[in-house]
């Protein structure tokens, strides 16, 4: 049976407490106008990673002070940028935030996509998915948003169909067409890697996958594209900000080449960077 939650963001690490800051210069909360630094909230994989480079790397010859409050908690990082003790943050997909606002009473937009951390389909018992076969059981995630997409994932590689207008939070009563008559098993997200000797496949998220010694790149049978993907994570501001010249320039560099190729040689397609044409 699905459960509706709030999902994790396609993000990389489990639920716990926010952390220390990292890489902190100054322990004052941004947006208080005693300097110019942008305090930006992220998950410490690879949302933190990649912020550290820019800072480290890339801020300075944009005229850019950075500051980077790390959480491995899903929900702190919005509060906290609702509330003003962050600038920005980086560690969540758009849906996610979407539902967030929805269901917490925030205000907060998405101003640019980074990376895609990839849903994949994995298998012990095939090496492809057109090898599926008839009456296959499949896993699939039980979050109302992960499940959708990888509903998606699996209608993408043709092995399934969703009736039109299905939308993001499409379940198993929403398939229009299944002809490999394929069943599908519900299950929390975190049991999905445990589930691969029981069932024929499983479409597991990106972090799971990592914890379980699985490589996107390498072992899943399918994988999401970047191209248009609504489930890339996205640099977010609270309403109002978004023409902050501070987090103008970070968005410029979350979109440039060094960047692009950050992600591409240290992920090696374990994560992807965004593509939105």
């Amino acid at each position: 049976m699905r459960k509706t939650v709030l999902p994790a963001a396609a993000g990389l690490l489990a639920l716990g407490l926010a952390l220390t800051a990292c890489g902190s210069d100054t322990d004052s909360a941004g947006g208080d106008g005693a300097d110019d630094t942008l305090v930006v909230g992220a998950t410490p994989v690879p949302a933190g990673e990649v912020l550290t480079y820019i800072k480290d790397d890339l801020a300075a010859d944009a005229g850019l002070k950075l500051e980077i409050k790390e959480f491995t908690d899903y929900v702190l990082p919005n509060t906290a940028l609702q509330e003003g003790s962050l600038d920005a943050n980086l560690y969540q997909h758009e849906p996610y935030l979407k539902d967030f606002n929805e269901s917490k009473g925030t205000d907060l937009v998405a101003v640019e996509p980074v990376y895609l951390p990839p849903l994949g389909v994995y298998s012990k018992k095939v090496e492809d998915i057109a090898e599926l076969a008839d009456g296959a059981t499949v896993a699939v995630p039980n979050d109302t948003t992960n499940e959708g997409r990888a509903l998606d994932l699996l209608a993408a590689e043709g092995v399934i169909t969703l009736k039109d207008g299905a939308g993001a939070d499409a379940s198993p009563e929403d398939v229009a067409e299944n002809p490999r008559n394929l069943k599908f098993k519900e299950l929390e997200p975190a049991q999905l890697p445990r589930s691969l000797d029981d069932v024929d496949a499983a479409v597991i998220n990106n972090n799971y996958a990592l914890d379980a010694d699985l490589s996107p790149a390498q072992d899943a049978i399918a994988l999401e594209s970047a191209k248009d993907n609504p489930y890339s994570n996205v640099l977010a501001v609270k309403r109002g900000d978004e023409d902050d010249p501070r987090v103008g320039k970070l968005a410029k560099l979350l979109a440039s080449d060094e960047v692009r190729k950050f992600i591409e040689d240290k992920y090696e397609g374990s994560v992807l960077p965004a593509v939105t044409g």
